[in-house]
């Protein structure tokens, strides 16, 4: 084999032509001391906050946390059992980021982005920081769109809208999170892209909400964010801002966003212990002095972007946990000032059977009617007043004194109104099904109804509706709104359906009254 020296000569010439010097230049440090998910590095003196720090070993990265004078705090993003004293630990030059997209949707993953359903890694090359700036006030709109959670207590009394923060509050145990699960169930139809973050939570308990999801369609659109209980501290203090980001590429892009913080309480925690491993100073109940800080610059980020930057949103569902009713404790109060109203969930009120639990005297949405329907105000204008008044003669009545028969009919319509309200759990309800419950309920259909039958009535009346009077179901449906015309038409329905329902009631055995309706 003969060699020719003019192509060795050009090729080689070639390559010095094309060669491009390049130069890692990178700060390395040293670990002084690690331990309980933290660590003390020296040596990175132009390391800047919030900026990845990446640790000689197993792809272990860290997040410098603390810069102090003589050496940077790092929270470390893993296992920290990998990391030991005297190891290198290097600057990257970039911010934390997670992957975001379509990619991401139907998927449960970790804070940082990877996989935990054994689906393979996510697909996607786009990235976006998991700390960025609350849109500004110009690039705002009003909040007047509504989310419907498919639950009549909530969509009726304390209404949500896209791009709104509206608080969940309530001991353990009192329904915090089936409310959550209802309202992601509910967007099936919405084009609602939802998030839901679980910060502290069982694998067990979140595995459950997974398989609810599934069964019900809706892992389709929705992304779960897990950062379980035995993970370490600052996976769970990121994790919100993390699901935040995932939903914000999707809001930037003029589409509506939902996303869930279950719960902040944890996350909080999460926060303290990380603040007090690093010796900042302790202010109440050991919160660090920025704990306002940590969910006001989250919760600031949900929004309804104005027309001019797509009109986007994202609506903010974040739950904080009382003990023992304590809504004035720190962490509760500071977010109920941060949030754009709160849902209250009673332990009484749920023990007693009334689910959803929540307390209308103490529930508010400050967007209220702006974020219904035109139908839902008409219908549920006085219910939330008109609750908080019979729970207080509800009280009153307790004490055995005679009422007089206009206070009894009140009680009546309070008791029967309660009982339309329960709802099972994860069956949201269409909200033109809401609309011709509660026009029932309000009207008076249902004070002669025992109220060992209201659901059951409810239940006949609505299927009568969708079998023999479709056309009234669609035009609620299309008009969003109830107008003269068709409440008439509706009070005609009720009063045909009545008398079918009572002569049946009268003559079918208990089992058979169930299907009245056909």
């Amino acid at each position: 084999m003969r060699f020719k020296a003019d192509e060795i000569a050009s090729v080689i010439q070639q390559e010095i032509e094309q060669y491009e010097s390049q130069i890692d230049v990178r700060e390395v440090g040293r670990v002084l001391e690690v331990g309980d998910g933290i660590a003390r590095v020296y040596g990175l003196s132009g390391v800047m906050a919030g900026e990845m720090v990446e640790f000689a070993g197993e792809n272990v990265f860290g997040l410098a946390f603390n810069l102090e004078e003589n050496s940077v705090g790092v929270i470390i993003l893993g296992d920290y059992l990998t990391i030991n004293e005297g190891d290198e630990a290097r600057s990257t030059g970039r911010l934390l980021s997670v992957p975001v997209g379509e990619a991401v949707l139907g998927r449960v993953i970790d804070p940082l982005g990877n996989p935990l359903d054994g689906k393979g890694p996510i697909a996607t090359t786009q990235r976006r920081p998991v700390e960025s700036t609350a849109p500004g006030v110009a690039e705002r709109q009003p909040v007047n769109e509504p989310l419907q959670t498919g639950i009549k207590a909530i969509d009726s009394m304390t209404p949500i809208g896209r791009g709104q923060r509206e608080l969940i509050i309530g001991d353990r145990k009192t329904g915090k999170t089936a409310i959550c699960i209802d309202t992601i169930i509910n967007q099936k139809n919405e084009d609602v892209k939802c998030f839901y973050v679980a910060i502290g939570q069982k694998d067990s308990s979140v595995a459950q909400i997974v398989d609810v999801l599934r069964r019900t369609g809706a892992m389709e659109y929705t992304t779960v964010i897990v950062a379980g209980a035995s993970e370490p501290a600052p996976l769970q203090y990121i994790a919100p801002y993390a699901g935040c980001a995932m939903a914000e590429y999707f809001m930037y892009k003029g589409e509506d966003t939902l996303v869930i913080y279950d719960d902040l309480t944890r996350q909080a925690h999460a926060y303290r212990q990380l603040s007090l491993l690093m010796r900042r100073p302790p202010g109440r109940e050991a919160y660090p002095g920025d704990i306002f800080y940590t969910h006001s610059r989250l919760l600031e980020r949900s929004a309804k972007l104005s027309d001019a930057r797509g009109g986007g949103s994202l609506t903010a569902l974040p739950i904080v946990e009382t003990l023992e009713g304590e809504v004035a404790a720190y962490i509760p109060t500071n977010v109920i000032s941060i949030t754009d109203g709160q849902i209250y969930l009673q332990p009484d009120l749920f023990f007693a059977g009334q689910r959803p639990a929540m307390n209308v005297g103490i529930s508010v949405s400050r967007v209220g009617a702006a974020a219904q329907i035109p139908a839902m105000k008409k219908v549920a204008r006085g219910l939330r007043l008109d609750l908080a008044a019979f729970r207080e003669l509800e009280a009153f009545a307790q004490l055995g004194t005679e009422l007089d028969p206009a206070t009894q009919a009140r009680l009546d319509r309070g008791y029967r109104m309660s009982e339309l309200l329960k709802q099972g759990v994860y069956k949201p309800m269409h909200v033109t099904d809401q609309v011709l419950s509660i026009y029932a309920g309000t009207h008076g259909w249902l004070d002669k109804i025992p109220m060992s039958e209201v659901r059951r009535w409810e239940e006949a009346f609505l299927q009568f509706i969708h079998d023999q009077k479709p056309n009234i179901w669609q035009r609620i449906t299309d008009t969003r709104d109830l107008d003269d015309d068709t409440a008439e038409k509706l009070d005609k329905a009720l009063e045909e359906f009545d008398q079918v329902y009572r002569r049946k009631a009268q003559a079918a055995p208990e089992p058979e009254m169930a299907a009245v309706a056909n």
